[in-house]
């Protein structure tokens, strides 16, 4: 079976910010499972908001009661599943959820989970989202949509996984405890533009240890293979001449066509101050092109899917082009779970600040755009 991609965050559980994303909880607060006034079983597999686990006292609490009655499955455990859930729901504070069922289904060794969902002081009623665990209880599947890891640790295969393979160019800390893999393509504009926010993360998390970690998606863009040989080649040289190399391409990735991809990947190198045409060869050598294929086998096994520009958190992945904040939040809290240190200042730490509510009479903040 193929590791899972993160697609099914989007369909099955949350948006983070602009995009669904797999996140994860601080250390999982007491959560109280219950069903719905209706039956269960029947409970559609609707896509979430933002989560958290934090529970309201029990005079504003929104969600339903917990009935034991509707946990008949041996497996998974209400605590695997609420370990689960924490993991990818766990950095949003303001998410409320509660497991309502845990149940048996018509397939052998698949489990149904039912989970109700709320906002903090929020008058809409709760929401109701249903995924299924399949028999290995190492995947989880729901909404239509593809597979996730699934377990009380859903990430942890990933980041060894990372830790061990993720051998691209790589800055900031030499240890792996904090391990950001950047999964890019060259000739993808999104990539080039969350090169700052990858500045600003090895600013304000000076353990983080970011690997670019080439990922060509060659289906819709033809010049990323070659632009990718060129830079295992340019990282042999050092990772500084990789880096220079990839703003060279970044700089000029508008004109890469099949017919010039040529002249600008060399142009690229040569501003990294390389040999652009000992470049070149090297690029076109079967050992280069088995590196990049090996990179390409990388990001399937981890799970990444066919999306650039993905970041990895230790393991768990996420669409590298949320709101800094967003993804600030994320990195605080796996590693928090992971039991790492971030070296990031206290105002970094700092729990973001809670909007204070308007007055009766102001008209309402406009929504937040959705890409």
């Amino acid at each position: 079976m193929k590791n899972p991609s993160f697609v099914l965050k989007a369909a099955l559980l949350l948006p983070l910010a602009t995009s669904f994303a797999i996140a994860q909880t601080p250390a999982a607060a007491p959560v109280k499972k219950a069903p719905a006034a209706s039956s269960p079983a029947q409970a559609p597999a609707a896509a979430a908001q933002t989560p958290t686990i934090t529970l309201l006292p029990p005079d504003n609490d929104p969600l339903p009661p917990f009935d034991p009655k509707f946990i008949t499955a041996a497996s998974p455990t209400p605590d695997t599943v609420t370990s689960f859930l924490t993991h990818i729901w766990g950095d949003d504070s303001n998410r409320l959820w509660r497991i309502m069922g845990i149940q048996n289904t018509q397939e052998p060794g698949v489990s149904q989970v039912i989970v109700a969902i709320a906002q903090k002081a929020s008058t809409d009623r709760p929401q109701i989202i249903s995924f299924f665990v399949l028999p290995d209880g190492k995947f989880a599947i729901g909404g239509g949509s593809g597979l996730v890891p699934f377990g009380a640790n859903p990430f942890a295969h990933a980041r060894e996984l990372l830790k061990e393979r993720a051998d691209g160019p790589a800055r900031g800390s030499a240890s792996k405890d904090l391990l950001l893999v950047e999964f890019s393509d060259l000739q993808c504009p999104h990539c080039k533009e969350v090169q700052p926010t990858v500045d600003k993360i090895l600013k304000d998390f000076p353990n983080a240890r970011i690997v670019f970690q080439p990922l060509p998606l060659t289906e819709i863009h033809p010049s990323a293979f070659k632009a990718a040989a060129f830079g295992v080649c340019a990282q042999k040289q050092s990772d500084a001449a990789f880096f220079k190399y990839v703003d060279g391409v970044f700089d000029t990735q508008e004109g890469l066509t099949p017919a010039t991809e040529d002249t600008i990947l060399k142009a690229a190198a040569m501003r990294a101050g390389l040999d652009g045409a000992a470049i070149a060869e090297c690029a076109n050598t079967k050992a280069v092109k088995d590196i990049v294929n090996a990179d390409i086998k990388l990001a399937d096994d981890a799970g990444v899917g066919k999306s650039t520009p993905t970041l990895s958190i230790n393991g768990r992945m996420i669409p590298f082009g949320i709101p800094y904040d967003s993804l600030k939040r994320v990195i605080v809290f796996q590693a928090k779970l992971d039991g790492v240190e971030t070296g990031a200042s206290a105002d970094i730490l700092a729990p973001e600040p809670t909007a204070a509510p308007a007055p009766a009479s102001a008209a309402p903040a406009p929504s937040a755009q959705k890409k």
